[in-house]
């Protein structure tokens, strides 16, 4: 057996295997001889057919299959011996492939395309500059930041008039078009409603103000525009009947809700960051500054990498890539692919691939590695933001400890965090490579640059 490399050009090859009978035929005996003894032929016992007869019967099929499996592991043998960098999977080759004809030639050549990643050579240093803009936490944002924490802490209380974003407790009865009661129509006691989500601004108007004990009068489907989620609970009946109610209700008020904030006092200051962790409000709101600062970092780096891709890859410059190759390889393995599709998505997939095997020769040649500590540090992000996003800025250990765990244990999970773990150490290298043009900036001019690059 003999494997030869024809390169075509830097980033293709052709692989061409060889195979002679002395390398298969003892593989075919023994798998024949196996057979043999399973085999259960018509006239003969179980394992006792003629080995001439099984042969015959079976002789090419179980040639081809040994032949296949050599080829196989020749051909990944070697670009694992030869630490080939490719890209996709081996293709057959399509201009000097010959017909295998396994019923009467012994020797065989087979021949496979293959797809190279491009030498990627980039030196990054200070002479390279790359904006960073530090998102300011405003006064406001800080206030509004802690007008959320004691809303969230705040107590239900009982009140006598409607206000804007109250839960409105009572009981409802169907109507006809003059406003009357309808006999046997739909009724329910203890609906719960608020008002301020309702579409319709007249239904949300006419709630404003109400007073315990005053009724009503609006229709559920067009104050919640069709919600089915809403209606079903607004009028107590299954989610495939809510679409054949349209009519008028009387709303009779019993009870309204409010969520009272929370005083910002000590009792607050431990239910959001622990107890011992603040003790004055001037401690609370610098705490509360700290926070919004840390959660807002992502958004700066990710503009970071968005500017430092733009730099990097200016400086690479356009690689080359066996097209034809990697074209056939998308139709290959894409189901429900066209030539027409992957014609049109080959320029999109090529641009990301291109900042894929750049990544790649930024942390190789930094030597950037991935420990368990890193994957721990990436999770532990995951949740605190996920967290975060509820109202909760920090975690308990315990329960910190429990969700990380969780996800390093799943496969899926544990594959994102990789890549996670990786990007955010390639950025972090590049961070510490290359100078940084740092920039103060508002959170509101921070998302207006976005809205103005996505328009």
């Amino acid at each position: 057996m003999n494997v030869l490399q024809q390169n075509i050009d830097s980033v293709s090859a052709i692989i061409k295997v060889q195979i002679v009978k002395a390398d298969y035929q003892e593989k075919v005996e023994k798998s024949l001889r196996n057979f043999r003894q399973k085999a259960n032929i018509p006239g003969f016992r179980k394992g006792m057919a003629p080995m001439g007869m099984i042969k015959k019967m079976y002789g090419k099929a179980v040639e081809g299959e040994e032949v296949n499996k050599l080829v196989t592991e020749a051909l990944f043998g070697y670009i694992r011996e030869n630490k080939l960098n490719i890209l996709g999977e081996p293709l057959p080759n399509t201009t000097e492939q010959k017909e295998i004809d396994f019923e009467n030639d012994e020797d065989f050549e087979f021949c496979f395309d293959l797809a190279f990643a491009p030498e990627i050579k980039i030196e990054l240093s200070k002479e390279d500059k790359v904006d960073y803009y530090n998102i300011e936490v405003s006064d406001e944002l800080v206030g509004k930041q802690i007008e959320m924490y004691a809303q969230r802490l705040g107590q239900p209380t009982q009140f006598e008039v409607v206000e804007d974003r109250d839960m409105v407790k009572g009981n409802l009865s169907e109507v006809d078009e003059n406003g009357n009661i309808v006999e046997g129509g739909l009724s329910a006691e203890g609906s719960v409603i608020m008002p301020s989500y309702f579409r319709d601004e007249k239904a949300k108007a006419d709630f404003l103000g109400a007073k315990i004990g005053d009724k009503i009068i609006f229709n559920p489907q067009t104050a919640t525009e069709g919600n089915e989620y809403e209606l079903t609970h607004i009028l107590k009946i299954e989610k495939s009947e809510v679409k054949n109610f349209t009519a008028n209700v009387e709303f009779v008020i019993t009870e309204i809700t409010r969520q009272v904030p929370h005083a910002i006092d000590q009792e607050l200051f431990d239910a959001v960051y622990g107890a011992g962790t603040c003790s004055t409000e001037e401690e609370f709101r610098a705490k509360t500054l700290e926070v919004l600062a840390e959660q807002l970092k992502p958004e700066a780096d990710f503009k970071f990498w968005i500017d430092a891709r733009e730099v990097i890859m200016n400086k690479v410059g356009e690689l080359k890539f066996a097209d034809s190759i990697l074209k056939r390889w998308l139709l290959a393995t894409g189901e429900a692919k066209t030539e027409e599709s992957v014609e049109a998505e080959y320029p999109s997939m090529v641009k990301e691939l291109s900042w894929h095997l750049v990544k790649e020769a930024i942390a190789k040649a930094n030597d950037v590695k991935i420990e368990e500590a890193d994957l721990n540090a990436a999770a532990e992000a995951q949740v605190k933001m996920q967290f975060a996003q509820y109202g909760m800025p920090e975690v308990p250990a315990d329960m910190l400890k429990d969700y990380v765990a969780h996800m390093l244990k799943d496969e899926k999970s544990r594959r994102s965090l990789i890549d996670r773990a990786v990007e955010e150490k390639v950025r972090e290298t590049v961070k510490g490579l290359v100078t940084l043009n740092e920039k103060n900036i508002s959170l509101e001019d921070f998302q207006k640059m976005f809205e103005a690059a996505q328009a």
